[in-house]
């Protein structure tokens, strides 16, 4: 299948619009416990994600119309003993699409997959190695669709600590855990802008959450960061 191809835009240095959300509260460390995680996503309260989806890009020449390709991601929380932890990876600089972006473990769903947990939990095993026997599934976000055309599904999980990677050198550069507090405090949130341009008319606005750790910059960004927002949203309704 054709994918439409993507804007040529450095997001590090797209003009920041909003640095954080400080009126918005950080999700209580009390609901970053596993009970209350548990809680939360197997009776999620009246809430709606901030955002379904990226805005779709002008169609070209051999684009295709309307075909999503089923996917979905496991958003990992490590158990930590000082605190919990989010498990993402850094895809590599040759793939197609979003290459060397911030990314959760997933994929595309293969036809013998039996559900978007299923499909999450097989692509974390190839992807990074880790086993199901370490993931506990909590349960599932509404569906975000991204700028690729693929409708990707969120899997949530708590994920007990002794597991060992090992990644998948053709897909992923390497994987890393940032905070939970963090990445589920507002003041860490970034809205930003890319002007509008010939592939893409309408602009582009996208949430953004630099992290860093012991010198390494990570840039988390696009789909991925807007989908840990969603979960923001979930937490703290």
């Amino acid at each position: 299948m054709t994918r439409r191809r993507l804007p040529h835009f450095d997001p590090v240095t797209a003009l920041r619009v909003e640095a954080g959300s400080p009126l918005l509260p950080a999700v209580p460390s009390d609901r970053l416990e596993p009970s209350a995680l548990r809680s939360r996503l197997q009776a999620q309260p009246d809430w709606s994600p901030e955002s379904r989806g990226d805005p779709p890009l002008a169609q070209g020449p051999g684009d295709p119309t309307g075909v999503l390709t089923p996917a979905s991601v496991l958003i990992p929380i490590v158990l930590r003993s000082a605190s919990p932890t989010v498990l993402l990876t850094r895809r590599t600089a040759h793939l197609n699409d979003h290459a060397g972006q911030i990314a959760f473990p997933g994929g595309r769903r293969d036809p013998s997959d039996l559900s978007p947990q299923h499909t999450a939990l097989r692509e974390a095993h190839e992807e990074v190695g880790l086993t199901p026997e370490y993931v506990e599934v909590l349960g599932q976000m509404p569906d975000y669709r991204t700028i690729t055309q693929y409708v990707v599904t969120p899997v949530v999980a708590l994920v007990r600590p002794g597991f060992s990677l090992a990644v998948d050198p053709f897909e992923v550069a390497e994987a890393f855990e940032v905070p939970l507090a963090y990445l589920m405090n507002p003041a860490n949130h970034q809205q930003r802008t890319v002007p509008a341009g010939p592939e893409d008319p309408g602009g582009r606005r996208f949430w953004a959450m630099p992290w860093q750790d012991n010198g390494q910059e990570y840039f988390i960004w696009g789909a991925t960061a807007a989908m840990l927002r969603n979960l923001y949203q979930l937490l703290s309704a």
